[in-house]
């Protein structure tokens, strides 16, 4: 495995490389310290539980898709900055598609990882909501929030199985299952056009 200074970011890229071999929850710490090349001290400090390796991954999947999503136009609907946000997290997810696959086969059969999980996806959510220029605040962001999650999973499903070289199949389950959210909700993504265009400016 190549090397990287960051001692957080070869942590995570040892347990993607370990999850894409072998059952997640079959992956004890010390190992994983053993592939990072740090010690067990080094890795407590840093991620003192698996969840924690997890929950940074996460982040780092948000901070890709804020980096990386093109700038919006006043004419691109919520709709469509959802599809280029949440395309981007795919994007980012690429190169760890058997890991991402295992693990989250894995989630089901480990209850208590699952409620670690929780919060650390809904706050994902949130941020791609923000990317979006959407707000998530009161009982229309919690809304919006959980009705974001339920459309990134069932595209997960889609994506986790999608062979093609340009994820079409993806893209064609992304953009279907937001259009069956927004017509399911109603103004689930539709915001104030004056709000969106004070949220985009500089």
């Amino acid at each position: 495995m190549a090397k990287c200074v960051n001692p957080s970011q070869r942590i995570i890229t040892a347990a993607l490389v370990l999850a894409a071999k072998q059952n997640w929850q079959g992956i004890a710490l010390h190992v994983i310290a053993s592939e990072a090349s740090v010690t067990m001290a080094q890795l407590h400090n840093v991620y003192p539980t698996k969840t924690a390796i997890l929950a940074g991954f996460v982040q780092q999947i948000e901070i890709f898709a804020i980096e990386n999503c093109g700038k919006f136009g006043l004419e691109d609907v919520a709709r469509d900055r959802l599809f280029e946000v949440l395309m981007c997290c795919f994007d980012a997810l690429a190169n760890h598609r058997e890991a991402v696959a295992r693990i989250a086969h894995n989630i089901p059969f480990d209850p208590i990882m699952a409620l670690e999980l929780a919060p650390v996806f809904l706050r994902s959510m949130q941020w791609a909501l923000g990317s979006a220029s959407i707000s998530s605040t009161g009982v229309t962001g919690y809304l919006r929030i959980n009705g974001l999650a339920i459309v990134w999973l069932a595209t997960l499903r889609v994506w986790l199985a999608d062979d093609s070289q340009d994820n079409a199949q993806t893209m064609a389950a992304l953009d279907r299952n937001l259009r069956r959210a927004e017509a399911f909700a109603g103004c689930l993504w539709r915001t104030n056009r004056s709000a969106t265009r004070a949220m985009m400016l500089p």
